[in-house]
């Protein structure tokens, strides 16, 4: 991960150096609106007597934020740039009982009230903006996201950690001439993640895996 996010920043770097003189440094901020599904399984712990039970869900979330950038604006539309959200977004949250007579010791019941969440903090977002040859106004962009999954948890033997999270974004939208003004709509296909709870051998705790894909309009406005 950090390998490639080398390479992504020594290509801004390269880009900066080569662009023509009228290439210029911008700044901003993003409205953001926009739906997040993400899909998960759950497999809990093996105990004595206990079969390891699985259970599946997929959440959709809507979600408002805002996002800050810096930008080489290139005089023919082109543009690279770095992009932070420094508000977290929720991406699934649940609560339930559980209830366990089959454990042979009574400590290694899973029994009780838990409930779990998990939000993407601290979201940067490397991407590039390439005019759309057809429509003088129009862009493509790609940009690659690094993140962080917390999670916040209450759980009854076990707990987890926090995750990195990659991925990808998809977009198009319209600029005005100077690419200080855009409206786009971007498609995030992030990377699968799993996350194992504390415990080892005959308590190995529970597993977590998930999957989450998000579309979002965003409103640019530069200087």
């Amino acid at each position: 991960m950090r390998k490639l996010l080398s390479l992504i920043s020594a290509g801004l770097i390269w880009a900066a150096l080569v662009m023509p003189a009228s290439a210029q440094m911008g700044f901003g901020v993003t409205a953001l609106l926009g739906d997040i599904e993400t899909s998960g399984t759950e497999t809990e712990k093996t105990v004595t007597g206990v079969t390891s039970e699985t259970t599946s869900t997929t959440v959709e979330e809507t979600f408002m934020g805002a996002a800050v950038y810096a930008e080489k604006r290139m005089g023919n539309g082109f543009a690279f740039g770095v992009e932070y959200v420094p508000v977290d977004i929720e991406i699934g949250s649940g609560a339930r009982t559980n209830s366990s007579s089959g454990a042979d010791v009574a400590s290694e019941a899973d029994t009780g009230d838990v409930s779990v969440s998990a939000d993407v903090t601290d979201l940067f977002t490397f991407y590039a903006r390439v005019p759309f040859p057809i429509i003088p106004s129009a862009y493509l962009k790609l940009g690659y996201h690094d993140a962080t999954i917390k999670t916040n948890e209450s759980l009854t033997t076990t707990s987890y950690g926090d995750v990195a999270l990659n991925g990808f974004e998809y977009g198009a939208g319209f600029q005005n001439e100077e690419g200080t003004r855009r409206l786009e709509l971007t498609y995030s296909d992030f990377d699968d993640i799993s996350i194992t709870g504390t415990g080892s051998g005959e308590t190995n705790q529970n597993t977590v895996t998930a999957d989450a894909d998000a579309w979002a309009l965003r409103l640019s406005l530069g200087f």
